[in-house]
C-alpha cells in the first residue's frame, strides 16, 4: 500500500498494543513500541534505496528481499534492540520484538493483497503472489484508522490510555472483515467474469478501484487478452488485443533485439501478463513492451519502450509510467 498507509497503520498497531497492561503502565515501552511500529510499518519499503541505481534496477529489487520470510523476522531484530537501548526496556524487548514483526508482517500481508504483488515466499520461490483485492489506497482503511488514531491522541493524557487497546481492537477487526468482504466480491467477479466470456479455464485478475462497485480485470485466453470493467455487477468488455509470442524462434527479430536492454530485462523480471508491439521509423524501429494487468481508458499505461536502430542495435530503452500519479490504476 502506499507509505502514508503503511505508517498510520504503524500507529494504530502501536495503540493496539494498549491491549498489554506493561504498556499502559510503562510509558517508556509505549513509545519504544510506537517508534518500533512506525518504523516497522515502513522498514520493507527501504529498497527505495535501490532508485538511486535507476527505475529498472528498482523494479527488479522492489518487493523483493526486503518482503522475504527471512526479513519478516530480520527487520523486527534490527529494529527491535537499538530501540530498547534507546528507551531502556531490555526487560520488555520480547514484547517490543513481537509488535514490531506485527508491523512487518501487516505490511507485506497488505501488499499481498494489492495487485502489484510481492515476492514473499523467497527464499522459496521468486514467484511474484498478489490477491488482486485492495487498492494502492484503501479510503476505508484510512479513514478507520485515522479516526482511531485521533481518538487517541486525543484521550492520551486524560485517560491515561484507558479503552485504547480495546478501540483499536474492533478497528482492526473491521478491517481485517472489510478485506475478507473484498475478496470474496473478488472471488464472485471473477467466476462471473469467466462465465460471461464462456472461458472457465482462462487466467483472470481484477484490478480493484477506489470505488467498492467498480472493478476493472483482465482475463488471458490461449489467444487473447480481454479487458474490461464491471459495474455495479454489470460485466462489460472494452479492449481485446491478440497474444504475440516474445521469446523462442517464432519471435521477430526486431523483438528480439531487445532482450538485451535493461528496461527489458527488469520488465520481464517483474511482469505477468505481456504483450508486446513495435513498428518501423525512419531511423529504426520501436518496440512496446506491456503488461496487460494495469490498464486504463483502453490504455497500457505499464511498460518500456525501446529505439532500434535500422541495424537492431538498441540505442536507449524507457521503463515506467505513463501516466499520471493520481490516476488508474492504483497499484
Amino acid at each position: 500500500m502506499d507509505t502514508a498507509s503503511h505508517l498510520l497503520f504503524g500507529v494504530t498497531l502501536a495503540g493496539l498494543a494498549c491491549l498489554e497492561p506493561a504498556v499502559v503502565q510503562d510509558p517508556s515501552l509505549g513509545h519504544a513500541i510506537l517508534a518500533g511500529t512506525l518504523i516497522g510499518s515502513h522498514a520493507p519499503d527501504f529498497d527505495a534505496v535501490a532508485r538511486l541505481r535507476g527505475y529498472a534496477n528498482y523494479v527488479k529489487v522492489h518487493r523483493g528481499i526486503t518482503h522475504s520470510l527471512p526479513a519478516l523476522l530480520i527487520w523486527p531484530l534490527v529494529i527491535s534492540m537499538p530501540l530498547a537501548g534507546i528507551f531502556g526496556v531490555w526487560s520488555h524487548m520480547l514484547s517490543l520484538y513481537v509488535w514490531i514483526l506485527a508491523a512487518v508482517v501487516f505490511h507485506v500481508g497488505l501488499d499481498l493483497f494489492n495487485v502489484y504483488g510481492v515476492q514473499c515466499l523467497r527464499p522459496f520461490t521468486r514467484r511474484w503472489l498478489h490477491l488482486d483485492t485492495l487498492c494502492l489506497y484503501e479510503p476505508f482503511l484510512f479513514g478507520l484508522h485515522a479516526f482511531g488514531a485521533v481518538i487517541w491522541f486525543a484521550v492520551w493524557h486524560g485517560a491515561g490510555g484507558a479503552y485504547v487497546g480495546e478501540m483499536f481492537a474492533v478497528i482492526y477487526a473491521a478491517s481485517f472483515f472489510y478485506i475478507w468482504v473484498r475478496f470474496r466480491q473478488r472471488s464472485r467477479y471473477i467466476a462471473g467474469v469467466k462465465s460471461e466470456l464462456g472461458l472457465a479455464d482462462a487466467v483472470c485478475h481484477l484490478i480493484p478501484t477506489l470505488s467498492w462497485h467498480k472493478w476493472q480485470f483482465v482475463v488471458e485466453s490461449e489467444s487473447n487478452f480481454y479487458l474490461g470493467e464491471i459495474r455495479n455487477g454489470r460485466i462489460r468488455i472494452e479492449e481485446q488485443y491478440g497474444k504475440q509470442p516474445y521469446h523462442g524462434t517464432s519471435s521477430h527479430p526486431v523483438v528480439q533485439a531487445t532482450m538485451t536492454a535493461a528496461g527489458v530485462r527488469a520488465f520481464l523480471h517483474f511482469a505477468q501478463r505481456i504483450h508486446v508491439s513495435w513498428k518501423a521509423k525512419s531511423d529504426g524501429y520501436v518496440v512496446e513492451w506491456r503488461d496487460v494487468r494495469f490498464w486504463h481508458k483502453r490504455k497500457l499505461p505499464f511498460g518500456v519502450d525501446v529505439q532500434l536502430d535500422e541495424d537492431l542495435n538498441v540505442v536507449s530503452d524507457s521503463l515506467g509510467w505513463n501516466k499520471k500519479a493520481w490516476d488508474p490504476p492504483y497499484v
